[in-house]
Parts: structure tokens; sequence; C-alpha cells
């Protein structure tokens, strides 16, 4: 569900870009609140768990298409709203920044539709509605299931009414939603049994790992986090390194509804002055762009060029190996970064 600048218009992006920059501002204020110093470490563990964890496509049966984790409930449940926000907006800049995944214009979109839904609305309003304080059995899994569904339907529908709003598009907005919302209804299916899981997991593992978001100074430390921490770094190193292979080849939610309305694998928007500024910004930034090395170009060129190879799979390649390993340390280093300067600033203050 990452949005590419095509979809956006300059006023949309940028009105979203500050809309998103005064949500981080206000989940800073909220986070440098927060007495536990295991916050931090799990911050950026969890950061490159997650950035690899999109990694893994999953097929939808029967469509043709492929989902992939969105994270923000996993990392609202864990790290509590504020620090969940920080942490999906640091996952979201690095893949933008250096792997061309979702565009710059559009970054602020795409931080608000995978971070503020599952963050301020799904998780407030039905995980906790629904879980209580209870983060194993049968009401944890439907909370997480409804929870899932919910930000990713909202995730969804933001993504069609920012596309409407910009006006750039020849996608019709009815057909858009009735399109978009089924095929994220089964991607939320797999976000919610996959969030319950992690959870659960966690929970039974060192239960006081789920009470790190709170702001109480009177927080008790309980036992260590080493744990838990190695065992997330090993499965974002597993995930990127080597399940990474094994993600579908098909277009994701979003591609697949495009390709479902215009009859094309390529949508190709406006094309003004921002969008070719940041089109060649983000080229110069994107060392690993689609998690592949840059491609040579070829040299020699016929006027009719044969069709392309189906894509192997599984596709053991050394550039998506390193892409998940990059990836994931560069997320671990900013949100870790974002939470150090957060802590410093408090102790100074």
């Amino acid at each position: 569900m990452h949005m590419a600048d095509a979809l956006i218009s300059p006023a949309v992006g940028g009105t979203m870009w500050i809309v998103t920059a005064g949500l981080m501002a206000g989940c800073a204020r909220k986070v440098k609140q927060t007495r536990d110093d295991r916050l931090v470490p799990m911050m950026g563990v969890l950061g490159a768990f997650i950035f690899t964890a999109q990694m893994i496509n999953f097929s939808i049966p029967a469509t043709g298409s492929s989902g992939h984790l969105g994270g923000g409930l996993i990392l609202t449940i864990l790290l509590g709203p504020n620090a969940a926000f920080l942490v999906i907006a640091s996952v979201l800049t690095i893949q933008s920044l250096f792997f061309a995944d979702g565009g710059l214009l559009a970054l602020g979109c795409n931080i608000f539709n995978l971070g503020f839904f599952p963050s301020f609305i799904a998780y407030p309003l039905f995980y906790k509605l629904i879980a209580g304080e209870v983060r194993v059995g049968t009401r944890a899994w439907l909370a997480a299931m409804v929870a899932g569904i919910i930000g990713l339907q909202l995730g969804a529908f933001g993504v069609v009414l920012e596309t409407k709003m910009s006006g750039i598009s020849e996608l019709p907005f009815k057909t858009f939603v009735l399109i978009m919302q089924p095929i994220h209804l089964a991607i939320g299916i797999v976000e919610g049994l996959t969030t319950a899981a992690v959870v659960a997991f966690i929970a039974r593992a060192r239960p006081e790992a789920l009470a790190i978001g709170t702001v109480s100074e009177t927080l008790p430390q309980g036992r260590s986090l080493r744990p838990v921490l190695i065992g997330l770094l090993v499965a974002a190193a597993f995930l990127g390194g080597a399940a990474s292979w094994f993600a579908s080849t098909h277009p994701d939610g979003l591609e697949w509804s495009i390709t479902k309305i215009t009859g094309k694998e390529e949508f190709v928007g406006a094309n003004d002055g921002l969008h070719e500024e940041m089109t060649a910004v983000q080229a110069k930034t994107a060392f690993l762009p689609d998690y592949e090395f840059k491609a040579v170009p070829e040299k020699n060129t016929s006027a009719k060029s044969a069709a392309p190879p189906p894509a192997p799979w599984p596709a053991i390649k050394t550039g998506k190996s390193l892409s998940g390993i990059v990836g994931g340390i560069l997320t671990l280093a900013l949100a870790i970064l974002i939470g150090f300067a957060l802590k410093t600033h408090t102790k100074v203050a």
C-alpha cells in the first residue's frame, strides 16, 4: 500500500507532509515523557523487524494479487501509539529514500495511512476495547483480527481519497473503492493473524515488554528484555536475508487494483517539475531500488526488444538479501537515533 508520487498532486502531498510532521511532533513530545529506558532499543529492533517483514509479500488466493504486513498494529501494542508512529515513519522513510519503495512526495500520505489509522484509530477504539489487558487467548486474537482489518480498510480508503483529491489520475473514485477495499480485507485478515501471533509470543516470553509504552514514571523495569531483542533481531535477519527470496511475485493490492482499472501494469501520472525533481532525488538516494542492485543500462538496443522473462521464484538474489540486511540496520539506527535524541533532550531539559 505504498503510494507512488504518480498518484499524488503537490498540494495533497505537501499537505500530508505537514499533517504527518505535526503528528510526529506531538508523538515526540509524548515519547519524551516515557521513563522506561527499554523503550529506545525496542523501537530500533522492532523497526528492523517490521522493515524486513514488509519485504515478504504473500499471495492472495484466486486474485493474482499479493499483500504484505503493515506492522502498525504490532508496533502500537508493543510500544504504545506515539512511539509506534515514529517507528513506522522511520521504516517508510528508509524504504522511500534508499529503496525507492513509495514516492518521496507521497511519503507523508504513506506514513499517515500506515501509521495513523492502526495507532490512533484501530488500536484504541477496537483492539483495547475488545482485548482489554489480555494479550493471549481468544479475546486477544479476535481483537487483533478486528483491529487489523479496520486499520487496513481505513488505510486503503485513505489511498483512494488522497488519489481522488489530487485529481491527476483518471482512476474513478467508486470503482477504485470497490476494488481496493475487498483486496485489503484479505490482507487485513493476515495482518490480524500475524499481529496476534507475534504479540502472544512476546506476552508469553516477556510479558513486561508490553508495558514499555506507558508514560508512568514509576513503571517497574522488570526482567531484562535482551532475549526478546535478540530474538527479534534474529527474526529480522532471517526475514530480510533469506525469507524475502520467497516473497510473492504478484503485484501488491494497490498495484493490482490500478491494473484492474486501467488495464496497464504501470501507471503514469503527472509529469510536472516537482514530480520530476522528486524522482531525480530518489534516483540518487536509492542505492538498492526495488530491493535489488541498480540495473546496468544495455548497450545493445534493438527496435524490437524481447519480452522480459517471468520473474523467478524463489528469487534467490544477493541484492535482495543485502537490501533486507542493510535496510534493517538503517531502520534500527534511525529509530534508535530518534529515541535517544528525545531521551537526551528530556534529561538536559
